[in-house]
């Protein structure tokens, strides 16, 4: 058990450091704009459903019986694949610069 503990001892993490790092907090920084941004227009586009379901606009046809209505509604299912599709192949490039974070992290002396 002793030589378990003294492993994880040994590997420990200085996270001060790591948050003193400029790349990391830009790092930080424009994952949270992307990440705060797509959840704003997801959340803008769906909250707008109910509120626009009552209003003349949505409730025109637009091909033959079906309304504006459905069609808001299929683009919402829509939205959700494109921002998700979005989301997936922005993360790689941000588990590629959450490395090279590491990497710097590691070059300087952290575990």
């Amino acid at each position: 058990m002793a030589n378990v503990s003294s492993k994880k001892q040994a590997q420990a993490i200085d996270y001060d450091a790591i948050e003193a790092m400029e790349s990391f907090n830009s790092f930080v920084k424009r994952k949270n704009t992307f990440l705060f941004s797509i959840t704003a227009i997801f959340l803008i586009l769906y909250i707008l459903l109910p509120i626009l379901a009552f209003q003349p606009v949505l409730q025109q046809k637009f091909i033959g019986n079906i309304t504006g209505v459905w069609v808001y509604s299929a683009g919402l299912f829509i939205m959700t694949i494109v921002l998700c599709t979005v989301y997936v192949k922005k993360a790689a490039s941000f588990d590629k610069a959450a490395a090279a974070v590491l990497a710097e992290y590691q070059a300087k002396g952290g575990k």
